[in-house]
């Protein structure tokens, strides 16, 4: 994959459980992905099974705040999962139609048939940084592993880049998340974007969970050269993660905001640009404010320091004042030293 060099940053459309297992949706959402200008439809690869237990213990439910609140974990997941026999066919889809494909597997059998379809990428979601043995087996792939620290502290990020290294894996990209659904935004921290970057000297982007567009745009600004956002075809819909995914006109206004940045941004030189360059006729430079005999003072009543630029530099302002004219010099002629006698 090309996006760990690329220029522009890296737009990556989450379809998560937004799917609502109809593939027909799925198939819907996947097209207007790219309408919405993403450069890859991210999946997550997992069974009920590979995620949780079945079990009614209390430990197994989601906590008591927030979308999904009072669940048990097995159920939840159970309503997200991705059907498996999807993947090839919106792999296609995908690269049908020029996007990138692939997903965050949850188990070594996820990872198995990722494989199988030949992804270019694996994604490790946030809650999975400390599963060393699944972070091991995408490592071995030899294909980027893209890792959200949402969950993580530093330790939790150390050790899962040097289990990719340690596997002989050096295409790693960490990606600054907020663990939280929606997530506030008093909580982003979207400093520590470049935190992550000269700590780890590896690609950093920005996996997001508030509700705007905002936090997206600014981490471009931060350094994030890879933005991660769940993507729906209508909040009004029955998505899981409805709250805090992009409907496609937004998706598309974050799309197009990022890129107006991303040339905004510059290269931080003093060059001047050809536009400001031809702009600078436009400047001060100093003037006959007045008629000016052969032979007259220069004072501040004859002389003065207006746009455009076509005279002498305003700096010599002063160097002239008491000086005589050596020849006549019409109100609204631009001053030159060759009507100066020195």
């Amino acid at each position: 994959m090309t996006f760990l060099n690329r220029k522009n940053t890296y737009i990556i459309a989450e379809l998560s459980a937004n799917h609502e297992q109809n593939f027909d949706l799925a198939v819907e959402t996947v097209k207007a992905m790219k309408e919405a200008g993403a450069d890859a439809v991210k999946l997550q690869t997992y069974t009920p099974d590979s995620m949780t237990l079945n079990s009614d213990k209390p430990w197994f439910k989601t906590r008591d705040d927030g979308l999904w609140a009072g669940q048990r974990l097995y159920d939840l997941y159970k309503k997200g999962e991705t059907p498996w026999e999807w993947h090839m066919p919106l792999k296609e889809l995908a690269q049908s139609l020029g996007m990138d494909f692939f997903s965050s597997p949850f188990d070594f059998k996820s990872v198995d048939l990722l494989e199988s379809i030949n992804v270019p990428a694996y994604k490790i979601a946030s809650f999975e940084i400390t599963d060393i043995p699944l972070i091991k087996k995408c490592a071995e792939t030899g294909k980027p592993v893209i890792i959200s620290t949402g969950a993580a502290t530093v330790a939790d990020i150390d050790l899962a880049v040097t289990t990719c290294l340690d596997a002989g894996n050096n295409q790693i990209a960490l990606l600054k998340c907020t663990s939280a659904y929606p997530a506030p935004y008093n909580e982003v921290n979207l400093k520590q974007i470049q935190s992550l970057k000269e700590r780890y000297n590896v690609v950093v982007g920005l996996s997001d969970h508030t509700m705007g567009i905002e936090v997206p745009i600014a981490s471009v600004v931060m350094g994030a050269k890879i933005i991660e956002k769940h993507f729906i075809l209508s909040r009004n819909s029955k998505g899981l993660d409805k709250e805090f995914s992009l409907e496609p006109q937004e998706f598309r206004q974050m799309v197009d905001a990022i890129r107006n940045v991303e040339q905004a941004i510059g290269n931080g030189s003093f060059d001047l640009t050809p536009k400001i360059e031809t702009a600078l006729k436009f400047r001060r430079s100093l003037f006959a404010s007045a008629d000016i005999k052969k032979g007259e003072i220069l004072t501040e009543e004859n002389v003065k320091s207006v746009r455009p630029g076509l005279g002498l530099h305003p700096k010599y302002y002063y160097e002239i004042l008491g000086k005589k004219a050596k020849k006549d010099i019409e109100f609204g002629e631009p001053l030159t030293w060759d009507m100066i006698d020195n």
